[in-house]
């Protein structure tokens, strides 16, 4: 199926199809996004910084390790991050009741994630004290050779097209749910929105079926993905069943899939997506064309990703008006006999639900 294209330069130049955008996230939980302020050349400079970045040697990267503020900044190397939902039985349930020909590959016996990733705080500084620190800690950058001069500029543009993106549509969404415009925005104000490259080593992992990121849904507000240049990520929209093999279409096009926190904020209106990264045909036949088109290159897929978040001080507790609409579903789902894993959403700080 192809998920709902949003125009963001419509509603930029007139606002309109707020009503799409927030149709899209509730019926599928994804959707792609169309804006012109959005360079794919920005794109590329970064996904060749990224590459340069973890094709060094392991003693230069753990380097940039801060474990003490449990990865939440810095680099995270390979094998390290596990897949929450491995464990977790309302996720292990929404597996079981999907069509065995659209499940995620096995992760019930599966190690911790073979990528590595870098979290680049892009958020605003709050002019008050905040409870998390370790959410809110300063960047760290690289000092490697090749590397250092590079790095601030590049992840600063490409962070900044992606966020300033992500922004538009939150306000979009809100005026979409009959919410003022400013009600997420304004919540995410102070947010430690996080540019989040991953990396795996193809050379290493390059083996069909490989589990490069175990199926599961994301912590923040909202996620945006810019094109990849290695396919393998799988989403699966809400009320299809389908796995999906993302194809985000050449030029200002980005992916948008909904996060834990907009699902409690919303009351389960919105849900979470799920997704995956995983080694299948389409990723084998591109890293051989890229050997032969780019010799030189190394052979690591980078994830052009983008985590939005609320302000970590911020009450998260779902709207009332959205808690109801959601209600009013899950009501249509069980007399249809559809019906979803059921939540509660419990009053707490986003750094709390961050930190669960």
């Amino acid at each position: 199926m192809d998920l709902p294209v949003i125009d963001l330069d419509l509603f930029l130049s007139e606002p309109r199809d707020s009503d799409k955008a927030a149709g899209a996230l509730i019926t599928y939980g994804a959707l792609i996004l169309h804006d012109s302020r959005v360079s794919e050349s920005d794109n590329t400079t970064f996904l060749d910084l990224l590459e340069d970045y973890f094709a060094q040697p392991i003693e230069e990267l753990k380097k940039d390790e801060r474990p003490e503020l449990s990865y939440q900044i810095g680099v995270t190397l390979e094998n390290t991050e596990k897949p929450k939902c491995a464990v977790d039985e309302p996720c292990l349930r929404i597996i079981a009741k999907l069509d065995p020909a659209e499940r995620p590959l096995d992760i019930t016996a599966h190690a911790p994630d073979p990528k590595c990733r870098f979290f680049w705080r892009m958020g605003e500084r709050a002019p008050h004290a905040t409870q998390f620190p370790g959410l809110n800690a300063s960047n760290v950058v690289p000092q490697g050779e090749r590397i250092r001069e590079r790095w601030t500029p590049i992840m600063q543009k490409w962070g900044n097209s992606m966020k300033s993106a992500i922004s538009s549509l939150a306000e979009m969404a809100a005026i979409g749910l009959d919410l003022p415009a400013e009600t997420f925005r304004d919540a995410g104000k102070y947010g430690p929105h996080l540019l989040a490259p991953t990396a795996s080593d193809l050379g290493k992992y390059g083996k069909k079926n490989t589990i490069l990121a175990g199926f599961h849904t994301d912590l923040n507000f909202l996620t945006i993905h810019g094109r990849s240049r290695y396919p393998g990520l799988h989403i699966w929209a809400r009320n299809t069943g389908k796995r999906i093999a993302v194809k985000i279409p050449e030029g200002n096009y980005l992916l948008v899939q909904a996060g834990k926190q907009l699902e409690h904020i919303s009351g389960g209106l919105i849900k979470a997506g799920f997704h995956e990264v995983v080694v299948n045909e389409t990723t084998l036949s591109t890293i051989e064309i890229r050997k032969t088109q780019y010799p030189d290159r190394p052979l690591i897929r980078i994830s052009s990703t983008f985590f939005w978040h609320l302000s970590s001080d911020f009450d998260l507790k779902p709207i009332p008006e959205l808690s109801s609409r959601a209600q009013l579903i899950r009501q249509e789902q069980a007399h249809s006999g559809q019906e979803e894993e059921c939540s509660i959403y419990e009053p707490m700080k986003v750094g709390v639900h961050v930190q669960k």
